[in-house]
């Protein structure tokens, strides 16, 4: 029982090491699952309105979670190719997640209602008070997750002894910021899905 609990915690412990020090992995993950739901979505909607659906899904990762996880996929090349730092990429990110729901709510609003996913965000957007507090708490959270992993790039070059103290002591503290934003995002969502009676798959 003892091994199984450190081979398990050799594992974690693994896995946590190439996503933080090696975030390309994660980039790659995450093209993975973009591809794969925009297949699904083409397969299932067709390949405008599946297209739309993707993007739409994307964009509500990007405004109504706490992690950067949506934007990273343009934040990490950006940041590589420019040298602009992910958190400055981020607002660039949020423009394309606004103006993407900006033309969909001006040009075909009910494409919402195709996945419960969207019924929800479209939800969202429309009752700003109180919801438009899901979309700012998620903000935080993004750009708290995206100076830590600027932190993580800029010190990449450093000591090993000096990278590991600096790492380790950031992130304690955001790691308590972002858990303490995700309990209060989940409640909320909690009390949206009980009002709407919502159970989210994601197609």
């Amino acid at each position: 029982m003892h091994n199984n609990f450190t081979n398990i915690n050799k594992l974690f412990s693994t896995v946590k090491h190439y996503f933080y020090e090696h975030p390309i992995i994660k980039f790659i993950l995450l093209i993975i699952i973009i591809l794969s739901y925009l297949s699904l979505s083409i397969i299932k909607f067709g390949g405008k309105e599946g297209f739309l659906i993707s993007a739409l899904t994307w964009s509500f990762f990007v405004l109504c979670t706490p992690i950067a996880d949506a934007g990273f996929l343009l934040d990490l090349p950006i940041r590589i190719f420019t040298g602009i730092k992910m958190i400055y990429s981020e607002i660039i990110v949020w423009i394309i997640a606004i103006g993407i729901n900006l033309f969909t709510m001006s040009n075909n609003p009910l494409i919402y209602e195709d996945t419960i996913i969207l019924s929800l965000f479209h939800h969202i957007i429309s009752h700003p008070i109180p919801y438009a507090s899901i979309i700012i708490l998620s903000g935080i959270g993004t750009f708290l997750s995206l100076l830590f992993g600027d932190e993580i790039i800029d010190v990449s070059y450093e000591e090993k002894e000096v990278r590991e103290h600096h790492l380790k002591h950031r992130h304690k503290h955001h790691l308590v910021i972002l858990i303490f934003l995700f309990i209060i995002i989940f409640i909320i969502y909690d009390l949206l899905l009980n009002k709407l009676g919502m159970h989210i798959p994601l197609l």
